[in-house]
This record gives C-alpha cells, structure tokens and sequence, in this order.
C-alpha cells in the first residue's frame, strides 16, 4: 500500500551530460556533501518517512485506526483512483515544477488526511474522510513520481539498487516509528475500540516536518556523484511535450511488461491490512506488528539492494537472480498465508490475538505478517530496480516513475473496494497471489531484453558523449 520555489516555467528535458563548463573539475572529496546523491536520497528517504511512512502506519492497524473499515475503504478506494490518474500525470509535472515544489504540494496533502480522521473521531461522518483521500491521491501522485525519479536517477547506475534499499530503509523508519505511536498510546486498551485523537494529532505532527523539509530537496541539474559527474543537465520544454511522452508509455513495450507487477504491488495492502492484522489482533498489538512489518521492510529492501548492486560482475545476471530469490520467497510466503487463512474463511477471529495475552498461539500469525512486509519491500525495491536499469536520466525515469505509481494505484484503488464489497478472503489472497507470480516471469524478460551489463551500458555512454552534435 503507496510521496521551492518553480525551478522554472517549464519543463525539464535532459540534454544527456552538464557543460563542460559545469563539470567539476576534480571529483569531490566527500560523499556527504549537501549535493550529493546519498544526503539527497537520504532527504527524500526522511521526507516519505514523515508522510508516506506515516500513512503507512496509519493504513496499518486496519481501518484507519477505525473499528469500522467502511470510511477508510471508501476514502482509499477514492485516494487510489486519484492517484492512479496523477501518478501517470506525477513524472510530467515534476518535470514542469521541479522536485521543491512538487514534493511540497504533495506532502500537505497528507497533514489533511490525518486530519480528517481526527474529525471522523468526533463527528463520524465519511464525507470528509473520503473528500480527503481523494485530495491525498492527487498529493501523493506528485510525491511519488518525484521520489522515483530522485532515487533513480540521482545514484550513479551501478548502485541504484544501494540507494534504493537506503531509500526504503528510511522511509520504513516512519512505519516503524507511526507503529510505536498508536502502540503506546493505546496501550491499556486491550479491547476492540478505535484510537484516540492523540495518535492522530501525532502523525499530524510528522507529516508537516516532511513537508517543509522537502523544500531543502536539490534539483537534478545541482547533484554531483562522487565521481565528479553531474546526475543529469537540464533545460526546459513545453507541457504539451510531456503530455505527448506521457501518452507514448502506454505502447512503450517495457512499461506494458511493467503493468502485472505495478498493478499488484500495492493491491495486497487492503487484504494483509484489514484482513490480518486488522482481524486477528488487539488494538494494541496491531500498533506493535506495525513496527515488525515496516521494520521487517528495512531488513527486505537492504538484503535485495545488496544483492543486486553486488552479488555478480553482470548486472543482467543480478537482476534475474534477484527476481529468482524474490519469486521463491513470495511462493513460500503466500502458501503459509493461505494454510493461515483456511483458520478463519467466515472472515471471524473471535479471541483476537494479543502479544502478552495469547502465548504461543500469536507467534505463527506474527512471523506470516513479519513476513508480508519482508516481501514487499523486496518485491517493491526489485521493480524500482529494473525501472533504473531501463533509463539514466531524470526525465524519463520521472515518466517511468509516474506510469508504475500510476497503475499501481488503480490496483489499490480496485483492491480496497474488493474489500469493501466483502470479497471471500481466500479469494482475495489467491488473486494477490497470482498477480505477483505473473510479474515475475514478465519481469525476466524485461531484464533479459533491456537492461545493459554495466560495461555495456558505460560503452554506450562514452560513444553517445564522443559523438558531436549533427
């Protein structure tokens, strides 16, 4: 389940390499110069740690925090649809407005959702809450599509997979941190109840420190890798241009490949959010497997960057053992999801599980949802992977970025209402099943048919900056 002022009036179009007059003219002496891709990934990993990672927590105590889903189905299914249209829409405003801007419209957005469950608490009325989540999905379009093109274009390209795992790492601090948040503060209440204003008031907080600190985000033109290069060089073009490469993804045989695994990398949320954890536990120990799940993504997102910066000379040959990893974990995982499912088909759990209550008995559907969250960073992390790999600069990856987000929201946004409509759950978890097993082999061949090795993709390079302009 998933984000300063205008640089300029327009569009950024990348002509391929800064003037010779821009290049520095020794590399730099520190990697953690303010300029640098890993502070600027950093930045953006604690950006999305304040507001994603808080909405992540939020999400995932099932419900909202509600003990009646019906509000948060609706304003998902509502913030979904929006974002499916403004994830597609994200990369070429990003490429108009430039990463402050962008970023900074799009974190406000979720200060107002958490608001409005906040007023929900009160006041009971879905209005508002479902208004909110449509606004949240127009927010966290622009968010995410700027954060894919930073985390994939900025690094230089034989560490992308390292900088995505440090990315996902700080960014699911925040599910962690939001997991510890409701925990405590509803820690005596053992009983079925929704939380109080206190948790709310507090990923509030959080969300406007990610906002305003989204505004110390560099743009592209100013990055410089610690080999002295400059992550991109960039003018402006017209808007209709980006409309027109926007329109060009959808026969873009890559991103067509792309589709399965973007479609069902956020359609589980609904399933393992209101259907595990939001069945099986106590209020309070929902708040406590939060802090597993997200942190059980860390642990994901750094063992597969790892592997796919590291393990081979071949960066094709890593991409597809790392698909291979991620395809028998995920097989594994799901089947011990669906041995736990066949416990309550009828969707009722009536002793929920509590972590000091319930003995061994919470141990099993513990480590399945410590499990989830494992998987998802890993196959979340794999997909932002290949999508580097296909592109170098931040104009198209922006693109890229925004189609993947794009279609992924329409799964989610299909996926809550799939819920709401009260789907039998073997069902759904078979469905959730079945869309990451197509992506993988789809996955392969995108691997095998365009991503370069990396001396391959250095060659072209240089032959592309010898060749004089016609």
């Amino acid at each position: 389940m998933a984000f300063g002022a205008v640089e300029a009036a327009g569009t950024l179009a990348i002509s391929g390499a800064a003037d010779a007059g821009d290049e520095p003219k020794s590399p730099p002496t520190s990697r953690f110069r303010y300029n640098s891709p890993l502070i600027q990934v950093s930045l953006i990993g604690l950006v999305c740690f304040c507001c994603p990672g808080m909405f992540n927590a939020l999400s995932g105590m099932g419900g909202g925090g509600q003990v009646d889903h019906d509000a948060a189905n609706n304003a998902n299914t509502a913030l979904y649809t929006t974002f499916a249209i403004f994830g597609l829409l994200g990369g070429g405003i990003y490429n108009v407005l430039g990463p402050r801007l962008t970023l900074f419209a799009g974190c406000s957005t979720y200060i107002l959702y958490a608001g409005s469950f906040l007023y929900y608490n009160h006041y009971s009325h879905q209005t508002f809450v479902i208004i909110s989540g449509g606004i949240l999905g127009v927010g966290a379009g622009l968010l995410w599509a700027g954060q894919g093109a930073i985390m994939t274009s900025y690094p230089p390209p034989s560490r992308k997979g390292t900088y995505i795992s440090i990315f996902w790492s700080i960014f699911n601090l925040g599910g962690v941190i939001g997991g510890l948040i409701p925990f405590f503060l509803n820690y005596h209440r053992t009983q079925s109840a929704s939380v109080n204003d206190g948790t709310y008031i507090a990923f509030m907080c959080f969300m406007s420190a990610g906002t305003l600190l989204s505004l110390a985000i560099l743009p592209p033109s100013q990055i410089v890798r610690d080999d002295g290069s400059r992550a991109t060089a960039v003018t402006y073009s017209s808007v209709s241009t980006e409309g027109l490469e926007i329109l060009k993804l959808f026969a873009n045989w890559k991103m067509l490949l792309i589709i399965p695994a973007a479609w069902g990398s956020n359609f589980f949320y609904s399933y393992q959010f209101n259907n595990v954890n939001g069945i099986i536990f106590s209020l309070r120990t929902k708040g406590l497997n939060n802090v597993f799940y997200w942190g059980a993504q860390m642990i994901g997102s750094l063992a597969i960057g790892y592997l796919l910066d590291f393990s081979f000379r071949s960066r094709r040959k890593r991409g597809l053992v790392g698909i291979s990893i991620v395809a028998v974990l995920g097989t594994a995982i799901w089947a011990g999801g669906l041995a736990n499912q066949l416990r309550y088909t009828d969707g009722k759990w009536p002793n929920k599980l509590d972590f000091k209550d319930s003995g061994s008995s919470y141990a099993g559907p513990f480590v399945l949802y410590f499990s989830y969250g494992l998987l998802d960073a890993m196959f979340q992390s794999l997909c932002y992977w290949v999508i580097g790999a296909l592109a170098d600069d931040s104009e198209t990856l922006s693109r890229y970025s925004g189609f993947y987000k794009g279609v992924q929201s329409a799964g989610a946004a299909i996926a809550w209402q799939v819920d709401e409509h009260k789907t039998p759950l073997v069902s759904q978890l078979i469905v959730n099943w079945s869309l990451t097993s197509i992506s993988y082999p789809l996955l392969a061949f995108l691997v095998v048919m365009a991503v370069k090795d990396d001396a391959s993709a250095a060659r072209g390079k240089d032959v592309e900056e010898k060749t004089p302009e016609p």
